[in-house]
């Protein structure tokens, strides 16, 4: 059999799984979508998508995801998994779920090998070439586990202030392939090294992870210093409301301000069970702002225009 007809195969394997799925009754997602409507996501583009497969309840899956983005004006999503990578999924989403574009990537947390080269060279190659960021290790990352007093391996990127040589075998194969580089959960201190070796090695799309949140929590001139360097400073909305959701928005914004929308790019990180769907948390997220006083034109540069220069698209 022809690569392209076990392509044509694996394609319609999906396609009836998708069906089967439906007409089951079982359904991956909560609750009802609200109305289709464009609104605040005419154009816009998500970096931080959770969805099933995955090894944790997630809402929806990401099939489903990507026909929500659609149906809501979106221009592309980026389906991120901390165990494994994404760039086969996005590749059968597209194949299913036209007229929206589809990215994955890989985080290098214990799942893949850690900062496991082999894995990023491997992600680059898969099918399509849709996979396209390189999240450094996020769950599995020494801070994160440090942050949250787990006793547990764990995967490090530098050691005595230094980055360790394999992770600047990563950056290298992230510049060869014109990947996007993604700081992950690592500290603050470690964001800035892998940005500063980032652009010494020739990487030309950078962001820190979700840079206000922990584990993270960069301060303000260190976001600064990572715009300086080039890259964007990532926020994510989350959950938009619940007990400290105000405070946490309104934190968001004067970051934001200090930062220059120029720099920055927002994201929903939601797929959590619990939570609402991505598209939709995501428009409500960019109301929020809107409310905080963000002219349209910021909010176009934040989650428009950024995102598509982060993913090698026309802004």
């Amino acid at each position: 059999m022809t690569h392209r007809a076990i392509g044509a195969a694996v394609v319609v394997v999906a396609s009836l799984a998708v069906s089967a799925w439906t007409g089951s009754g079982v359904s991956f997602a909560q609750g009802t979508p609200r109305a289709e409507t464009a609104g605040p996501l005419a154009g816009a583009i998500d970096v931080h998508v959770h969805s099933y497969p995955d090894d944790r309840p997630r809402s929806i899956h990401a099939i489903d995801v990507a026909k929500l983005a659609r149906t809501r004006g979106m221009r592309a999503i980026v389906l991120k998994n901390h165990y494994e990578s994404t760039a086969g999924t996005a590749y059968l989403v597209r194949q299913v779920i036209p007229d929206i574009e589809v990215f994955g990537g890989v985080a290098l947390n214990l799942t893949v090998g850690g900062i496991n080269a082999a894995a990023v060279d491997h992600m680059a190659r898969v099918s399509g070439g849709w996979g396209r960021i390189v999240w450094m290790p996020t769950f599995d990352a020494e801070n994160q586990v440090r942050f949250s007093k787990e006793n547990r391996p764990s995967v490090s990127v530098s050691r005595n202030g230094e980055l360790l040589p394999e992770v600047k075998t990563v950056i290298g194969l992230i510049a060869k392939h014109n990947l996007v580089l993604a700081t992950g959960h690592s500290t603050p201190a470690e964001g800035l090294m892998l940005l500063r070796e980032a652009r010494q090695q020739g990487v030309r799309q950078m962001i820190v992870t979700h840079a206000i949140q922990a584990p993270v929590l960069m301060s303000v001139p260190q976001m600064k210093e990572a715009a300086s360097l080039g890259a964007f400073i990532e926020f994510v909305g989350g959950a938009p409301e619940g007990q400290g959701a105000a405070a946490r928005l309104d934190g968001i914004a004067e970051a934001i301000r200090q930062v220059g929308a120029a720099s920055s790019i927002l994201s929903s990180d939601l797929g959590q069970m619990g939570n609402p769907l991505p598209p939709d948390g995501f428009a409500t997220f960019i109301e929020a702002l809107r409310k905080r006083g963000f002219s349209d034109s910021d909010l176009t540069t934040m989650s428009k225009q950024n995102p598509a220069r982060l993913l090698g698209l026309q802004p």
